[in-house]
């Protein structure tokens, strides 16, 4: 998202930075191994420029040098169900028209045929839960999406989604996109029910509360247990993340070669029963709840 985003003077939206910088980033990191890009039809600088980074991680994708075995195995994840229009008045849509027309968009913007991943992006008020999620069943059951996913959902959502749609092994959902950061915590219901049924769990923001000050010391627990290990901060926070719960795939939002190298090291730390229990003892303050999943939409009498 960070390299389409206005607000953080994204490397894509300049044609010098995006060639020296944004996509040899991406490069970089599917030179190390990495298999799956997250990516999002509102991931645009404006909002006449919906689909902007879709566009990118295509054109990344595609100048990449890796041999064709190497690009299939690449999964590329977008999602709809957020809309924009003139001067920049944002909404959300569950309507099954609106989601048939971005996923054919974000393909064609991609250029695929069939999209790897479709995930529902926030769920529209104004239609019930459970007509938004049949709606979204439809783009894998006509082959616009080989499989599906959702962002933003609760426990209780989450659970009526599967009632719905089924399982991964069933042909259901597979992944659940919300925020969990050492400073947000607040969906380990959600990830219960991930490793119950084995549905991936994909962390938005999940550097949160990394630089944190830790109460029994000058740096944040983080910071220290970096030291031990002889990785960053940042590091430790993903490879936190990936203790806590097997269903965790972490999403950094890195924009440099270096910083996805970095978070690449995560992959490769086993952190200790006990370091886990420390960094567990000695986490940031709980933020609050976040409002991206309100309002809720009403349930189906």
């Amino acid at each position: 998202m960070n390299v389409s985003w206005i607000f953080t003077n994204g490397a894509a939206l300049d044609p010098v930075r995006r060639l020296e910088s944004a996509i040899p980033a991406i490069h970089a990191g599917l030179d190390a191994g990495i298999t799956l890009l997250d990516t999002a039809d509102i991931y645009a600088p404006t909002w006449d420029d919906i689909g902007h980074n879709e566009v990118f991680v295509a054109e990344a994708l595609r100048t990449w040098s890796g041999t064709k075995e190497q690009k299939d195995k690449v999964l590329i994840a977008t999602k709809g169900g957020i809309t924009r229009s003139e001067g920049e008045v944002w909404g959300r849509n569950g309507s099954l028209d609106h989601f048939l027309r971005a996923a054919e968009a974000s393909a064609f913007r991609l250029g695929v045929e069939q999209l790897d991943l479709w995930q529902h992006h926030r769920q529209d008020p104004n239609i019930d839960f459970e007509t938004q999620f049949e709606n979204v069943m439809v783009l894998k059951d006509r082959g616009l999406a080989k499989q599906v996913g959702v962002s933003n959902y609760d426990a209780k959502q989450l659970l009526k989604a599967i009632e719905i749609g089924g399982t991964p092994d069933q042909g259901g959902l597979v992944s659940i996109q919300n925020e969990f950061s050492p400073r947000y915590r607040h969906d380990l219901d959600v990830l219960e029910i991930c490793e119950e049924y084995g549905i991936a769990f994909f962390p938005w923001s999940p550097l949160g509360g990394v630089n944190t000050k830790a109460a029994i010391s000058e740096s944040s627990a983080f910071d220290e247990m970096g030291r031990k290990y002889s990785v960053s901060p940042y590091a430790i926070a993903l490879a936190w993340e990936m203790k806590t719960s097997s269903s965790v795939l972490p999403i950094p939002g890195a924009t440099r070669a270096e910083s996805i190298l970095d978070c690449i090291t995560a992959t490769e730390i086993e952190l200790s029963n006990a370091d886990f229990d420390y960094l567990n003892q000695n986490l940031p303050a709980q933020a609050v709840v976040s409002n991206e999943l309100t309002p809720k939409p009403s349930h189906r009498a």
